[in-house]
């Protein structure tokens, strides 16, 4: 089917938006920009674009309650100091949310976004885009009272979205999630600044989390280089897991670079159809990592490619076998 279009001024008003799916059972299980401007001179008219996936879960023993309550969205805007994402920023970032899904809430995922500059609160010109880490890391992250005061003019916010749910409510697996890093790493090809393909062994990458049982929520990359600095061959970051507090079985997961085709103002194809598919076989989407790679089609649309990372419970196979990666 093809995807509604949510017009919203930020999105930090997205669980406005999104109430009315939320009351018919609806979750989001991922938001992603539909372009990456990385290694551009100027942002494509694009860039704008975000695709939201949501999911009607299934229940089941392990996401019992005491009583029945469909989650509440919120997001929380994280300013970050300086003006690149490095691998120290993004662990802390993750104890951060760590620190928050001890308070009963889940972690949904995030949006990085480049800004100009935050004056009383109000956050202007945003950009969007991810550089690589400089040879200096910059310091953690600021707490909830450096957030409140805005004392600093950052380079850089994090939208974090979040689950929560009314007191005693809660899904038993959701109560106590701890989120875990892991190591992305993927080899590439540019003309100029611009990535234009990528490589990766994505099953490689996962499969000892998936193993575990835990599940692949978030991703990280340091998409950009430096000027002045070596065009590298691979890009590294990180990948954000989600350990529940019950003891889940081993995961298979699927794997698959997707294109998703612009006609117009509006999106031709994507990946939605294969989710439908997959999901009557029991497979869910648990997280996309955008790119910074585009390409036109042969009637001139524009086309841009997503990785889409989908797992479900190991059936009838030694744990720990990952399927597939298309």
């Amino acid at each position: 089917s093809r995807p509604t279009v949510q017009y919203v001024a930020s999105l930090s008003e997205l669980p406005q938006a999104l109430q009315p799916y939320y009351t018919q059972g609806y979750v989001l299980s991922a938001l992603h920009p539909i372009i990456l401007s990385v290694g551009r001179t100027r942002s494509l008219p694009f860039s704008l674009l975000y695709r939201a996936i949501l999911a009607r879960p299934r229940p089941s023993k392990q996401t019992a309650s005491m009583c029945h309550s469909v989650p509440m969205l919120k997001v929380e805007e994280w300013p970050l100091p300086g003006d690149s994402l490095t691998c120290d920023t993004v662990r802390a970032l993750i104890d951060r949310v760590n620190s928050s899904a001890r308070g009963g809430v889940r972690f949904v995922g995030s949006v990085l976004q480049q800004v100009s500059g935050i004056t009383n609160g109000r956050v202007h010109s945003p950009k969007r885009g991810c550089r690589s880490p400089p040879r200096t890391p910059p310091g953690t992250p600021p707490g909830d009272r450096e957030l409140e005061d805005n004392t600093y003019s950052p380079d850089l916010r994090l939208l974090v979205f979040f689950h929560s749910w009314a007191p005693g409510c809660a899904p038993l697996d959701s109560l106590a999630c701890q989120y875990h890093q892991g190591a992305l790493s993927m080899r590439v090809s540019r003309k100029g600044q611009v990535v234009s393909s990528l490589e990766a062994d994505w099953l490689e990458l996962t499969a000892a989390y998936y193993r575990k049982g835990w599940s692949l929520v978030d991703s990280f990359v340091y998409w950009d280089t430096p000027k002045g600095e070596p065009v590298p061959r691979s890009l590294e970051g990180l990948f954000v897991y989600e350990e529940r507090s019950s003891s889940p079985p081993a995961n298979d997961t699927i794997v698959v670079e997707q294109w998703t085709v612009i006609e117009g103002s509006n999106v031709k194809t994507d990946y939605g159809p294969l989710l439908h598919t997959l999901a009557e076989f029991g497979w869910l989407l648990t997280c996309v990592l955008p790119t910074p790679i585009i390409r036109h089609d042969s009637d001139g649309n524009l086309a841009t490619k997503q990785v889409v990372f989908l797992q479900r419970p190991v059936r009838g196979q030694a744990a720990g076998q990952p399927r597939n990666q298309v």
